[in-house]
This record gives structure tokens, C-alpha cells and sequence, in this order.
């Protein structure tokens, strides 16, 4: 029998076990696309109104299946504790915001023996290669503040319609002093956030050397992979916005591709490098007549039997593949991070361009990308101290005055 936690009786988290039940589904239909499931199997409606919501704003499938997770590891939270999500307080919100920040991520089943519990996930050590941690046992600070907001907007829209509680059990920070102690060299921050919102280490996104990637492009065994990683490294575009693209999307005569922004569903036109071009030339010479080269057909297919559209997961295993023969962890989005400190990092290239390669709506993520690495600081001070003190040429010559300046001073008559 659960004790359910109160102001005088707090719930005992330690023993708590939040039970891996429910799931989201992907449906297959263009006005559903993603469906969160009870234990039961049943659609949990109060989900599937605010999916709807979202769809209504322009928010995409992708965007969609993100929100329903976070509204699954709450569900699980309530289905736990017996409390349904309209008589949810600030108790269970404060409760949940304690629980996901300390407790592990449950282990995901083996697809071959999904009835077994994973294996547990051992300790993250930074990659000897990259330096980069892998995802830690946690949940990671961005996903925890990622469920806050979601949550705080799922009881929002619910307390708007009537169909929720009176008070949202997420609510925002009490206000404070509207731009107090401000640095007017810095930028002005959001000043109300949520109450149960973790605070989150600002990271500098990680380029991939030049040395390293010579090295991981030179692991790629086809001249699609090639091809692909070329055009995000040139292109600074995303993952999936490249892996959208159609056959009518390349123009090797103006070295342009068209990709489909991701936020703003915006068709832009990115230049890339000239060799991206070549490796897509020699990707679909092979690949002539055994997949479909209509103009409204994809660009990029699988290259087994039977030839598919290129997914997202599929191009993230080649990539897996390419870094474990270099004892590497660099993901896809590393690639968009290295474009654009190429870009940034160009003396030529004005900030305002590169953020409109990027699809940065804001100049201040662009910006991000002109702080100097590690390595580049650490280059700069051996060359410095390498270098040593400048020592002068010669003696500076002596501060004279013209004799034309001291004639004028002295009423001395002008030769």
C-alpha cells in the first residue's frame, strides 16, 4: 500500500519503483502521428488533445513523438504513485522533479528478448579520442528541464480548456527584480522560469579537428557515406535536414543543395564544396537504375536490397561504424558543429552569413562558435611563449624639435 506523499508526510522516494509500462506508439497517420498507450493499450486522451495542439501550432511529427515522451516518463511517475494526472498538486510535480533528477534511466530491452530487463549501463568515461562523455546513467540535465517545460505547457493548455486541475502543478519561479545587477555587456535571459526547472552548464559545442576528421572520412567505406559527410561538413546543414532532400534539391551547376529547415519548415538553398558534388556524382553513377531517379524521389537510399530511403537511424550506424575503427564517439551533429566554426572562424566570412547557413534565429547561438577551442588556445600561448619577449631593433632617435618651429618660438628672423 503506497503512502501518498504530503507537506507532513513526504513520500519515500528511495523505495519507490516507477514501472516501465506504456509506450509511445507511432500510428502511420498523418493527424496522429505519435499516440502515448497506458498499461492497458488504451490512447491516453488527455495526450493525445495536447498532441493535437501541437500539430494545430505547426509543430512537427518529430517534435510531436519529443513531447510524448517526456508526458511518458510523467505518466509513469502518476501510474506509480496511483494519483491520475487531473488531481496531480504541486507535491507530485516537486516529487517528480526529485525523482528524475537522482534516479537511473531504466534499461531498454534487447529487441530479441524484449521480455528481459537491459543490461545496466556502465559508468561514462571520457572517450580517449574525443574527449566526449557518453550519455550517463542519469537523465541528462537538458532532458529534465525539457520534461519541466513540456509538462508546464501540457497542464497549461488542460487548465485553459477546463479539462485539468484548477493549479498547475508545474508552475513558474516567483519574479524578481526585472533586470537587476544586469551586465549590459551580455544578453538579456528569459527572468521567470520554472519553479522545478535544474539549472544547465552552458557546454561549448565540440568541432572535430581537421587531423580527426581526415582521419574518420578516410574510414568511410562508400562513396555515399562520403558524400554525405562532405555535405554536412560544407553545409553546416542538419542531420535530417540533408537526409530530406530530393533528387531536384542538388545543383551541382550552382553547387547549391535545398534542404528543408527543421524549425520553420522554410525550403533554403545552402552552398556546398565542390568535392561534396563529386562524391555525390560517383554515388549516383553506381546507383543508376537501381533506384528510382525521379525529380521528386530521395536523394540518398539505402545500398542493400531492397534499396529505401535513407533514414536517420541508418546513417547514424554508418557513422557508428566509421568511429569505432577510429576508437571515436563523434555523432552527425558534430559534423554542423565543425561547419560552423570553419565558417566562424573565417576572417572573411561576416557572423550575420554564417548564422543564416545555419538557420540560427538568434545571432547569439552564432556567436557561440567564435569562442576558441582548447586546442587553439593552447597553440596560440606555445607560440607565444616560443616566440619570447619582442627585443627592439635599434635605440628609438632622440625627441627633436624642427629648427623652423623654434625660429617662429623665438622671434628669430628665417633664414
Amino acid at each position: 500500500m503506497l503512502v501518498f506523499g504530503t507537506e507532513n508526510a513526504p513520500r519515500d522516494l528511495d523505495s519507490l519503483v516507477v514501472v516501465r509500462v506504456g509506450a509511445v506508439v507511432e500510428t502511420g497517420d498523418m493527424w496522429e502521428p505519435y499516440r502515448l498507450v497506458g498499461p492497458s493499450g488504451e490512447p491516453v486522451s488527455a495526450v493525445t488533445t495536447y498532441l493535437g495542439e501541437l500539430q494545430a501550432a505547426g509543430r512537427s511529427a518529430a517534435t510531436q513523438r519529443s513531447y510524448a515522451m517526456a508526458l511518458l516518463r510523467w505518466f509513469r511517475f502518476l501510474w506509480s504513485v496511483e494519483i491520475s494526472w487531473q488531481h496531480a498538486t504541486r507535491v507530485e510535480a516537486r516529487d517528480f522533479s526529485r525523482w528524475i533528477q537522482r534516479s537511473a534511466k531504466p534499461a531498454r530491452p534487447h529487441w530479441r528478448s524484449p521480455d528481459k530487463p537491459g543490461p545496466a549501463k556502465p559508468a561514462p568515461v571520457s572517450n580517449p579520442v574525443t574527449g566526449k562523455r557518453p550519455p550517463g546513467r542519469n537523465y541528462a540535465a537538458s532532458t529534465i528541464a525539457h520534461c519541466e517545460t513540456v509538462l508546464r505547457s501540457f497542464y497549461a493548455v488542460h487548465l485553459e480548456a477546463g479539462t485539468g486541475p484548477l493549479i498547475n502543478p508545474f508552475p513558474l519561479a516567483r519574479a524578481k527584480r526585472v533586470h537587476a545587477h544586469h551586465n549590459p555587456m551580455e544578453q538579456f535571459e528569459p527572468q521567470r522560469v520554472g519553479l522545478y526547472r535544474p539549472r544547465q552548464p552552458k557546454r561549448i559545442p565540440r568541432q572535430i579537428p581537421d587531423e580527426v576528421f581526415n582521419e574518420l572520412f578516410a574510414r568511410l567505406s562508400s562513396d555515399r557515406d562520403r558524400a554525405l559527410v562532405a555535405f554536412w561538413v560544407s553545409t553546416g546543414a542538419r542531420a535530417s535536414e540533408l537526409l530530406g532532400v530530393l533528387r531536384c534539391g542538388a545543383d551541382p551547376g550552382q553547387q547549391l543543395i535545398t534542404v528543408v529547415r527543421k524549425g520553420s519548415r522554410a525550403m533554403q538553398q545552402l552552398p556546398a564544396s565542390p568535392d561534396a558534388f563529386v562524391w555525390l556524382r560517383l554515388y549516383q553513377q553506381q546507383t543508376h537504375g537501381l533506384v528510382p531517379d525521379g525529380q521528386d524521389d530521395s536523394l540518398w537510399w539505402t545500398l542493400r536490397r531492397p534499396f529505401r530511403p535513407l533514414s536517420y537511424h541508418a546513417a547514424r550506424a554508418m557513422f557508428v561504424r566509421a568511429n569505432e575503427l577510429l576508437g571515436s564517439n563523434w555523432s552527425l551533429h558534430d559534423l554542423r558543429h565543425t561547419a560552423a566554426y570553419r565558417l566562424a572562424r573565417d576572417p572573411d566570412m561576416p557572423i550575420t552569413d554564417v548564422q543564416w547557413v545555419l538557420g540560427h534565429a538568434s545571432l547569439a547561438t552564432t556567436q557561440l562558435y567564435t569562442t576558441p577551442t582548447a586546442a587553439d588556445v593552447i597553440e596560440a600561448v606555445l607560440n607565444h611563449h616560443r616566440r619570447g619577449r619582442p627585443q627592439p631593433t635599434s635605440e628609438p632617435p632622440a625627441l627633436q624639435y624642427r629648427p623652423e618651429s623654434l625660429d617662429v618660438l623665438f622671434g628669430r628672423r628665417m633664414r
